[in-house]
């Protein structure tokens, strides 16, 4: 079964699971940033670093299994598995003029 959500946050997810890290950082606006678990990576430069130690780099495949949106926030519940972490998690994901301002990953509680 597949979750419905914005298409901005769909792109960041099958940038992922293409292992495709031009489309990873085209999602994002130019002053995009990841915030995973407070560590906070801006920009092009950025997101593509984030993508490389921590996503795209490690293999890693995400699978949504919850979205709700409100407003320009899609909050997602997915499945991750990579070299460096397997298992769910929770991200926000800020959405402005069609492409991902925030994807915020904050600390497993």
């Amino acid at each position: 079964m597949t979750v419905e959500v914005p298409a901005p946050v769909q792109a960041v997810v099958d940038a992922i699971n293409d292992a495709d890290y031009d489309a990873f950082v085209a999602a994002f606006t130019d002053s995009g940033e990841v915030n995973d678990w407070g560590r906070v990576l801006s920009g092009p430069a950025g997101v593509r670093s984030w993508a490389e130690t921590d996503a795209i780099g490690m293999n890693a495949r995400m699978t949504v299994l919850e979205a709700a949106t409100d407003g320009d926030v899609t909050e997602i519940r997915f499945d991750w598995k990579s070299n460096r972490f397997t298992g769910q998690s929770t991200a926000f994901v800020t959405v402005v003029d069609g492409k991902v301002a925030e994807f915020r990953i904050p600390p497993s509680h």
